[in-house]
């Protein structure tokens, strides 16, 4: 009772500070009407300089500062580089001021003089939003945008994802737009660092929150790029090509054509040398290359240790490097523009070829009884060949004041040809030979998504109140062929099997969705009304035929391996939310009813029907609070369910590794998540100080994980198949529960003595994931501590390095077998040098230190990774530069990685590029019409 007292009373508090306050608004604007993003609005009340407000102007030009005290006169200041500063008198005599459109006129010479006297503010908070000062960091004269986020405190690269805060970077904008859709990667690998004013990060609110000024809590970690006014006129870029040895070659660049708001950008590269630029949507069927030990990886994940191209998993290169050697062609084009005052428009085209060949070879031990040790060793090698294109279109529509509609058509279509020889070995704790395989697989794969949203808002002349409607379609088609040869040997029965085989699979469905949001003031609050109503069907049709010998045809149909599915998932959503907006911070919560049915008909080789229906209750609460300007504490919890897949539904067996099948499961039920996570900054801009420190905890209710029978003895499972001793079968299957946590501290300062910026990091995570062996449930507790820090130069753009040193330690304790409990160690230590001497003289090196404690024998080893170039500059400005290269200059390159799943312990070693020399050639292009 005494909770809910002190709740109310806070409400209570809340309500009447609230009613003593005022917002001031307005939008700042050039001579030609264009917004001015990222200008500096300072309120401050000449009689009490404590009295101060902030409040930068957004990507529409916009600012809006809360919480100013009524019947006050305050001095309002407005900076931003390249126009002169504006001060005007501003007196809050109402509830809501609105300033309109703020005129403010292009600096000239005075331009300079502040650039060259005037000292750079490290970083500012304004409300929200982080803003850091490019000019007050120093990189390379022809750095990009990526090298310098690298150097910002509280910015650190994880395995080449960029974070923010603890937080992935999910989108990258430019002046408040997207930039080739929503790959972070492009935007920080193209664009020079010389173009940028500020970087702001943010948590940045999905469109219908945006529009209904509602914060739902659903945001995602942005970076959003201010470029300097005086570089968005004029082309800019550059072009590169080299040569080197092994027929390694490199070929690429990008040209950027910016004039005010009409944007063109151009990118594009060739190369073998394993520079890729993927995102998650390139990759179809990319990831196949393997045997398929393993199974369904449903309920799997763990911990991965390595660094640098390390890592065998999809989730290792979505952003990254992909193990193995390729080669990779892309080409991109990006556009933005204002068709008038009404319609903004934002397209891109990206289009990746990637040649990837791996070889690898896995050790795997199995988390069985200690009498029943299993051990599987293979080598594989494989190639794949994937062509990407993606189309992504965004309009923006300003009816009237009053009516917006945006509309984002989104399209990926994917063609995948792929290759692997498996040769796979199981044994026992006596090491003798349970069963061997030998598998040849060839696989064509085309597909394409298609995603479309059209949001359409109403605001109503009483403040607050607005009405908007989302509806959105989502389509997908994949079909693969492939075609299996695997002759298997299983010696414990001294029998053998053949299989040729050729399966065809068509995936396609569909999804439509419709969200109605209503707001509506009440007190000094904003209450939210939702409606949602979502429809996805799902289709799957497997034919697998076997060759005939006597016809010399594939045409024995396998009804085991032939399957046809079909699946409907309903759901109605209905809540209610109330944003209470307090005076320092905000308090937002609500709950949904959620409705869902799942419909599954299996229509061959047998006739089954599934029909299961949810009924849930999604609380969700988020309390934001602000102690000071530069102080804040932030709680979040939600509640979310996940419907299984179709290919977690479907009940057919996979032989594509005889040794390893896998099957789904149609009586699977929906998963239901709790997410706590409670993150608080604290900030001191004058000394370029942050410190941030997260903690996050997930309970998820019927967990989908993995069951696996791994044969003891031959035995025979579903329709008559037999499954001999050492062989193995994985199916998902629901467990009572899972649960992760994690915590994640980051201090970043500048060292000014050495004139260097410093990031300490230091993250703890635990889970606990459960499987299934033998109808044995297995708990696999996980535990990962990582200790980091990161020295940046800021020294001057003819100094740059970068030292960095990652400590990670990982633990694995499992129930079922507590004698494989295993303790490992990564050791990770990397260091880079810049410097341009003389007349134009380059140098550089890196170089890569790892060290692994704890893996298998074969695994423990230490290497050093040292790349080296030399060059020269030349021509006007300097702005052509030539440079040889020496790739792994020790030949020690390598490719380690340790996966821990439910049901297994697993290390990896890829094969990796070779030593090489190149010579390469680049040019910068630079011609801007404003200042320098």
């Amino acid at each position: 009772m005494k909770t809910y007292f002190r709740t109310a009373l806070l409400i209570l508090i809340s309500f009447g500070a609230w009613a003593q306050t005022s917002r001031l608004t307005g939008k700042f604007v050039d001579a030609k009407g264009e917004a001015l993003i990222g200008v500096n609005v300072v309120l401050t009340n000449p009689n009490d300089a404590k009295d101060k407000h902030f409040g930068p102007s957004d990507v529409n030009g916009r600012f809006i500062i809360n919480r100013i005290p009524l019947n006050t006169t305050y001095q309002l200041k407005a900076t931003i580089v390249g126009y002169k500063e504006l001060t005007k008198s501003v007196t809050i005599s109402k509830e809501f001021n609105n300033l309109g459109d703020i005129v403010l006129q292009e600096s000239t010479n005075e331009l300079n003089e502040v650039v060259v006297k005037g000292k750079a503010a490290t970083m500012v908070q304004k409300g929200d939003t982080l803003q850091y000062n490019a000019n007050a960091f120093k990189t390379a004269p022809d750095a990009n945008a990526d090298e310098l986020v690298k150097k910002l405190p509280g910015i650190t690269v994880e395995n080449g994802q960029i974070k923010a805060q603890g937080e992935n970077v999910a989108q990258v904008l430019v002046d408040g737009k997207p930039f080739f859709g929503d790959d972070p990667n492009i935007a920080l690998k193209n664009l020079p660092a010389e173009l940028i004013d500020k970087i702001e990060i943010m948590d940045r609110l999905s469109d219908q929150s945006q529009l209904t000024g509602f914060n739902d809590g659903n945001t995602s970690k942005t970076i959003n790029i201010v470029t300097n006014p005086n570089r968005r006129n004029g082309q800019f870029g550059k072009v590169y090509a080299g040569l080197g040895t092994n027929d390694n070659y490199t070929v690429g660049g990008n040209i950027n054509l910016f004039n005010g708001e009409k944007r063109w950008s151009i990118v594009g590269m060739s190369n073998n040398i394993n520079q890729q630029n993927f995102s998650s949507q390139d990759l179809l069927g990319i990831s196949s290359s393997g045997g398929g030990g393993g199974g369904n990886r449903g309920g799997g994940g763990g911990n991965r240790g390595g660094g640098g191209n390390f890592g065998s998993s999809a989730d290792n290169f979505l952003v990254g490097q992909q193990t193995g050697i390729n080669t990779t062609n892309s080409f991109g084009v990006n556009y933005t523009d204002n068709w008038g005052k009404k319609l903004a428009i934002k397209g891109s085209y990206f289009f990746n070829n990637s040649n990837n060949s791996n070889t690898q070879s896995t050790y795997r031990t199995y988390f069985l009884s200690q009498a029943a040790n299993q051990y599987y060793d293979e080598q594989s090698n494989s190639s794949s060949n994937n062509y990407n294109h993606r189309l992504n279109l965004r309009l923006e529509y300003t009816i009237d004041p009053k009516n917006t509609i945006i509309f984002t058509p989104r399209l990926n279509l994917q063609n995948n040809n792929s290759t692997s020889i498996v040769d796979g070995l199981t044994t026992d704790a006596n090491n003798q030979k349970l069963n061997q395989t030998s598998n040849n697989t060839t696989a064509k794969r085309t597909g394409y998504t298609f995603n479309n949203d059209i949001l359409y808002r109403h605001s109503f002349a009483k403040r607050g109140r607005s009405v908007s409607l989302n509806l959105s379609t989502a389509l997908n088609d994949r079909n693969a062929n492939s075609n299996l040869v695997s002759n298997n040997q299983y010696y414990t029965s001294n029998t053998s099997s053949a299989t040729k085989q050729i399966s065809v699979t068509d995936t396609k469905g569909y999804t439509l969705s419709a969200n109605l949001v209503y707001t509506e003031p009440i007190g000094k609050g904003l209450l939210q009304g939702t409606y949602n109503v979502s429809f996805n069907n799902n289709k799957s049709d497997k034919v697998t035929n076997k060759f005939n010998p006597t016809s010399n045809e594939y045409s024995v149909l396998d009804s085991l391996l032939s399957n046809k599915f079909d699946n409907d998932y309903l759901t109605h959503r209905a809540g209610l939310g109330y944003n209470l907006r307090m005076k320092n911070g905000n308090l937002n919560l609500g709950a949904n009813y959620q409705s869902a049915e799942l419909s599954g008909q299996q229509l061959f080789p047998r006739t089954t029907q599934v029909e299961t229906s949810f009924q849930n209750v999604l609380p969700y609460l988020q309390w934001d609070y602000r102690f000071t300007q530069d102080s804040r504490i932030r709680f979040n919890y939600r509640t979310s369910t996940n419907a299984p897949s179709i290919t977690q539904l479907q009940n057919v067996l996979d032989n594509t590794n005889p040794l390893f099948l896998t099957s789904g499961n149609p009586n699977l039920a929906q998963e239901y998540s709790h997410n706590l996570n409670a993150r608080y900054t604290f900030n001191i801009p004058a000394k370029a100080l942050t410190f941030m420190v997260l903690g996050n905890f997930g309970y998820t209710k019927n967990p989908i994980g993995n069951e696996v029978i791994i044969a003891q003895q031959d035995m025979v499972i579903d329709r008559g198949v037999t499954l001999r001793k050492g062989a193995q079968l994985t199916r998902p299957i629901n467990f009572d529960n899972s649960l992760n946590m994690r915590s994640f501290m980051v201090i970043g300062f500048p060292l000014s003595f050495i004139k260097t910026n410093v990031n300490l990091t230091s993250s703890y995570n635990y889970s606990k994931l459960p499987g299934k062996i033998n109808n044995q449930l297995n708990n696999s507790n996980q535990y990962n501590f990582n200790q980091g820090i990161t020295f940046a130069s800021n020294i001057s753009t003819n100094v740059d390095f970068n030292l960095t040193y990652n400590l990670g330690y990982n633990q694995v304790d499992n129930t079922l077998q507590p004698q494989l409990n295993t303790k490992y160690y990564v050791h990770n230590a990397t260091g880079r040098l810049n410097l341009i001497f003389g007349k134009g003289f380059v140098f550089q090196t890196d170089l890569s230190y790892y060290r692994y404690n704890g893996l298998s024998d074969s695994f423990n080893q230490q290497f050093i990774l040292w790349n080296m170039s030399a060059g020269k500059k030349f021509l006007k400005s300097q702005r052509a530069e030539a440079k040889i290269t020496v790739f792994d200059v020790l030949k020690r390159n390598n490719s380690i990685t340790r996966t821990v799943t439910d049901t297994y312990i697993a290390d990896v070693r890829s094969n990796v590029l070779t030593q090489y020399f190149m010579l390469t050639f680049t040019y910068n292009i630079r011609n801007f019409k404003g200042n320098s």
